[in-house]
């Protein structure tokens, strides 16, 4: 079995180590030449960051379970608390329950005000 595996589809992790490198705060790669700052900036559009620039915010998310007998569809409403790669957490002021939700069943966000959203997100083509 070949333990030196390496994969250059992921940026920011070292050759030698499989360690994920951090420098300044942003992910290094091996290669700077092939994962520079403009691989860093495309990432930046995610969900997850538009929802993490939303945090504290009142919104209603929208998932389908296509799966699930009872939950076919089903709605979240709670403040954002916080959001990762493939999930996302709100509480719910009414109830007090917090809800861990995944992103693969999330189909859209509902907001009663103006959504935060940065130009810094837009690459020029």
């Amino acid at each position: 079995m070949n333990t030196n595996y390496y994969n250059p589809t992921y940026p920011g992790i070292n050759q030698n180590t499989m360690e994920k490198t951090i420098t300044g705060g942003n992910a290094t790669s091996p290669n700077p030449n092939i994962y520079g700052d403009q691989m860093l900036n495309i990432e930046q559009s995610y969900i997850e960051n538009i929802l993490r620039l939303n945090r504290g915010k009142i919104a209603t998310f929208y998932f389908s379970f296509p799966d699930s007998v009872d939950w076919r569809d089903k709605t979240f409403t709670g403040i954002i608390e916080a959001a990762g790669r493939d999930h996302i957490i709100i509480s719910d002021p009414n109830t007090g329950r917090w809800h861990l939700l995944l992103m693969i069943y999330l189909n859209y966000v509902d907001f009663e005000e103006k959504i935060n959203y940065s130009d810094q997100y837009y690459l020029p083509r």
